[in-house]
Order: C-alpha cells, then structure tokens, then sequence
C-alpha cells in the first residue's frame, strides 16, 4: 500500500515531458492466388488519413503513424505514438492501376491483382 501511495504523490518535475516517434515493423500476412496478391498488416491504432501506400520501381511501401492523446500528466507510460513502416518487392506483373486498400479494425489490407498477361491460363493442345 506503501508504494501506491508514493506512485500518487510523485513529483511532477521528474516525469519526461517530450515524446519520441518509436519505429515498428507491422506484422504482414501476404496470399497469392491465381488473380492477385493479398496482403494483410497489422497497424493497430492507426486511422486511414495516417496510412501511406506506394509502388514504384517493384517496391511496395506501407507506413503509418498511431498518435496518442494525452489527456492529463503522465505519471507512467507504455503506449507511445508509432511508425510502422515495411517495404516488399513485388512483381512487375502487378496491375498499379487496380490495387484497392481498405482499413478494417487495425487491418490494413491491399489488393494487389496481377496483370492478364501475368495470370495462369490452359494451353489447348491440338492433336496432329
């Protein structure tokens, strides 16, 4: 009880006052089927004006930045403001026209559809 009292009556003058942008690799889950690539990253927190996506030269990028209110002072943290950031090497067959994005309960999920050139497709073999 001692030290719940103390915790309490902490000086605010020993409690860090800046806050730094801490860097994390979002947790990616990536699918490919016959029509396109499917990926799934995790960035809890972020909201979808907070979320960057871009291709070029077959780099894909994502980044996101979780802002953290403060609503009063701080007497103990472990929840800060975060970038998550990772890039991916995608084929050049993937059709950038036609990716569609969408942000679901901290799920950021991209469509990536490949070119008809670049999908499967049965070769008729005619006998002879």
């Amino acid at each position: 009880m001692d030290e719940t009292r103390e915790l309490v009556k902490q000086d605010n003058k020993n409690i860090e006052k800046t806050r730094e942008l801490r860097s994390a690799i979002p947790a990616v889950d990536i699918y490919e089927n016959d029509d396109e690539i499917l990926l799934y990253a995790d960035m809890p927190g972020v909201i979808k004006e907070d979320i960057s996506v871009n291709i070029d030269n077959g780099t894909l990028s994502l980044s996101g930045i979780r802002k953290f209110e403060n609503k009063g002072v701080s007497k103990w943290e472990e929840f800060w403001d975060v970038e998550y950031a990772r890039s991916f090497s995608v084929p050049q067959t993937i059709d950038i026209e036609k990716v569609e994005a969408d942000l679901k309960d901290g799920v950021l999920r991209l469509h990536l559809p490949k070119s008809e050139a670049a999908k499967p497709r049965m070769i008729k073999i005619n006998a002879a």
